[in-house]
């Protein structure tokens, strides 16, 4: 607080008895007076009485102005009295001066009892604000229940406080008493010393520190900070002392309250470590200390239970403040705290106990020179260290220190520490246990999710994913890409509703459900209708009232590199984008069926030719649905489109394509996780390939051997002629015999030889291992055990049993 404002308002209201006012006479001299100026009017509105202080305040004398209206006096008349035939109660007007200048004035009237005439007071209207701003102020000043005010006559007895009743003496200070009436005598015989000093010499005191104790409890010692100066009366006399008395005591544990209450405010607000030891760190400087340091156990930061033995070795500094202050040059944050070396205060401080050293002890405590320069600060002379005890567990500690000319800390302190230190260890133990239980959820997302790129003949794929809120959350967003038999691959993108650690789980039965369904290979319409099948019996196994919120979307596509077609359905899920080898791009026309959650509404396949080189784009709509954006699906797939025709080009590597990709259309954390597959075509050269229709006729079965070795023959796969001609042999057989026409024998070479029989039977075949008198039974039995693996296929009306056996490169 200003002292000279506090002055200044004691002054004017310690004069407001004798309103001594001031006026400016023809050579502009200041002029002090004891009472206002004052005029007696008639009720004509003539004057009829001047005082000499009216006198003073104009310059006219009394039989200069007595018998003249006083209108005559006013330099300009306002407004709202030019008619009025009487003088209003109060107001404000120019008046003249008898050198010629004019006089801003403020006035009351009074009218005389028993008579007809007014009595009006005048003074300077600035000399009137003053007067109402320092009464204003005084009151004010007064009203304040945490400064003691008093003013003292120039006897040093008290004229008027604002002190309240002691609670334990429960007297009120009475104007009249005097120090010795409250203090003990030596303090109240030091406190006058002051004061008499302050009146003598007019010298302001300013937060001076003063031990005292009160008279009904002696023993008791209080700290006041005094602040004091000297009143004076309008001609610089003075008349007094204006003492102003806070308790340190008081205003310490005032400050200790505001302190804890603003740690509970601004402490916990983050689930991350790192910040919560840095909001700790932050609300101590300069509240508490000049510096402040949060270390903490380096099992902490990634969310496990410290060690039950804690030391410097194992520790690693996790906050500092003021982040502008010069700290000792090895202390960086997430440095290695040095070891300590054993000590009985060490020990202390493991069993819970918050410990204030003064530079010495500190490093004494420490012994290590080397120590000392990475740890203490420049300037410190005061240092209190308090560990983060939670639920158990010492997670690390504070360390707080104060610097150059601050006072030293105290014993007192370290209570108020330790309540701190509890508070923050729990924030950070939450933030501790919370980082713990993400990672394991993103762990467990991580491994149901496949690898981020695969490469296999049919199309090199590669993937990008983004977690909602920045990694603050998990969700239910996958892909996949599935190598099928017959060189195929399935592409698979999918959204489950909901986040969190549930969602994690339904995505990874879902995907597990998906690649059993592709492994049996199913066409995408019937793979989706069977998948929403499985949607609703989970939801049915959900708790009650959790059955509506079970469910999610899905896109699955399957491209064969033979044909170089693909094959599409959608349960709910975006459309996919395409873009072609010249870079044109545009959203694939699908009929999308309803979401997974809903059963007993069909699914549709759409068929697209796709050339090599061309990519494919699945996605989730976390990617087209931004925060802050135009939440519009179409916009988004828009933006999406041209950003894929712009970057997919066939120099550039996919992966970093995809990357890219998802960090140019999510500027910030999205609402929803973000997933992008993108799958770059190839196909199966013409040459690799042979088809040979296959006649209603077993003996087709010999030519189809003989089409079979030239064809290998051709390949140079003579190694190969026996089991293929053996398989051949099986396949065509059963297509001729328990088959329909038309049939078809083919051929595919890549790192594989696929052999491929397809005709319109739908039966199953089945594997039986035949007994010794049967005739038959042992065709699959025979190509299970010359194949690297076999399988059947189901078509629109047709079926197709293929095997594949792996080529030997050569060398």
């Amino acid at each position: 607080m200003d002292i000279e404002n506090v002055k200044n308002a004691y002054s004017a209201g310690a004069s407001q008895g004798s309103t001594g006012v001031f006026g400016y006479g023809p050579s502009g001299r200041l002029y002090a007076f004891d009472c206002l100026a004052a005029a007696v009017v008639d009720n004509r509105g003539a004057v009829v009485g001047w005082t000499g202080t009216a006198e003073d305040l104009t310059g006219f004398r009394a039989e200069e102005v007595c018998g003249r209206p006083v209108r005559e006096l006013v330099a300009d008349l306002p407004d709202d009295l030019r008619g009025a035939t009487e003088i209003p109660e109060s107001g404000r007007v120019r008046m003249r001066h008898q050198c010629g200048v004019t006089i801003d004035v403020t006035f009351r009237t009074t009218r005389v009892e028993g008579s007809a005439e007014v009595l009006v007071l005048m003074a300077p209207t600035h000399h009137v604000a003053d007067r109402e701003q320092g009464a204003a102020l005084l009151r004010a000043l007064s009203a304040q229940n945490r400064i003691t005010i008093a003013l003292h006559d120039t006897d040093l007895t008290t004229v008027q406080t604002n002190a309240t009743p002691d609670p334990l003496d429960g007297r009120p200070v009475q104007p009249g008493t005097r120090l010795s009436d409250v203090l003990c005598a030596d303090d109240a015989e030091n406190l006058e010393a002051v004061l008499r000093q302050v009146l003598e010499t007019g010298v302001p005191v300013v937060r001076r520190t003063q031990q005292v104790s009160w008279r009904h409890n002696s023993a008791r010692r209080h700290t006041l900070s005094l602040s004091a100066f000297r009143l004076e009366d309008a001609r610089g006399r003075p008349t007094g002392v204006a003492a102003l008395y806070i308790d340190s005591d008081d205003l310490r544990a005032r400050r200790h309250l505001d302190l804890a209450r603003e740690v509970a405010e601004r402490v916990g607000g983050s689930l991350d470590v790192a910040r919560t030891a840095q909001d700790l760190a932050d609300v101590l400087v300069p509240a508490f200390g000049d510096l402040a340091a949060v270390d903490l156990a380096h099992s902490v930061f990634d969310g496990e239970e410290p060690s039950k033995r804690l030391n410097g070795g194992n520790m690693g500094n996790a906050a500092l403040a003021p982040a502008s202050a010069v700290w000792p040059a090895g202390i960086k944050r997430g440095q290695p705290i040095p070891p300590f070396t054993d000590h009985p205060l060490l020990r202390s401080f493991r069993h819970g106990e918050t410990l204030v050293f003064s530079l010495h002890d500190f490093i004494a405590m420490v012994g290590d020179p080397q120590v000392v320069e990475y740890l203490v600060p420049k300037d410190a002379h005061s240092v209190m260290v308090a560990p983060l005890h939670a639920r158990g567990l010492t997670l690390g500690a504070i360390t707080a220190w104060r610097c150059g000319r601050s006072d030293p800390f105290t014993e007192d302190e370290a209570d108020l520490m330790t309540q701190i230190a509890s508070r923050g260890a729990l924030a950070i133990d939450n933030a501790r246990r919370y980082t713990r239980e993400h990672r394991a959820a993103v762990a467990l997302q991580q491994l149901l999710l496949p690898p981020a790129t695969t490469d296999t003949p049919a199309a090199e794929t590669a993937s990008a994913y983004l977690p909602a809120g920045g990694g603050a959350e998990i969700s239910g967003d996958w892909y996949d890409a599935i190598a099928l038999p017959s060189l195929r691959l399935a592409l698979v993108a999918g959204d489950v509703v909901g986040h969190g650690m549930p969602t994690s789980v339904t995505m990874g039965r879902l995907r597990a459900a998906i690649q059993t369904l592709a492994d049996l290979e199913l066409e995408p319409d019937e793979l989706l209708t069977r998948i929403a099948d499985l949607v609703q019996r989970l939801a049915a196994e959900a708790p009650p009232g959790d059955h509506d919120i079970v469910g999610g979307t899905c896109l699955y596509a399957v491209y064969d590199p033979v044909t170089q077609r693909c094959a599409i359905a959608s349960a709910g899920h975006p459309p996919p984008v395409l873009v072609r080898p010249d870079g044109t791009a545009e959203v694939v026309g699908i009929s999308p069926g309803p979401p997974l959650a809903v059963c007993g509404m069909p699914y549709e396949t759409t068929m697209i030719d796709l050339e090599p080189g061309s990519v494919l784009a699945l996605y989730t709509d976390g990617l087209v649905e931004q925060r802050d954006r135009d939440r519009d699906i179409d916009q988004g797939l828009r933006r999406l489109t041209d950003a894929l025709a712009a970057s997919c080009r066939p120099d550039r590597a996919l992966d970093e394509t995809g990357r890219a990709l998802l960090a140019d259309l999510t500027h910030q954390a999205p609402r929803d996780d973000a997933t992008l597959l993108l799958a770059r075509t190839r196909a199966v050269p013409a040459e690799n390939t042979a088809h040979w229709e296959i006649p209603a006729d077993l003996a087709a079965v010999s030519k189809a051997r003989e089409w079979t070795t030239r064809q290998l023959t051709a390949w140079g796969l003579e190694d190969l002629l026996f089991t293929t001609e053996l398989i051949v042999s099986e396949l065509v057989t059963n297509a001729i015999r328990y088959g329909h026409a038309p049939a078809e024998l083919r051929l595919i070479r890549h790192d594989v030889l696929v052999c491929e029989v397809t005709d319109s039977s739908s039966t199953q075949p089945r594997l039986r291992r035949a007994r010794t008198t049967d005739e038959g039974g042992r065709g699959l039995f025979i190509i299970a055990q010359l194949a690297a693996r076999w399988g059947c296929r189901h078509g629109q009306n047709r079926k197709t049993i293929w095997s594949e056996q792996l080529i030997k490169c050569p060398g």
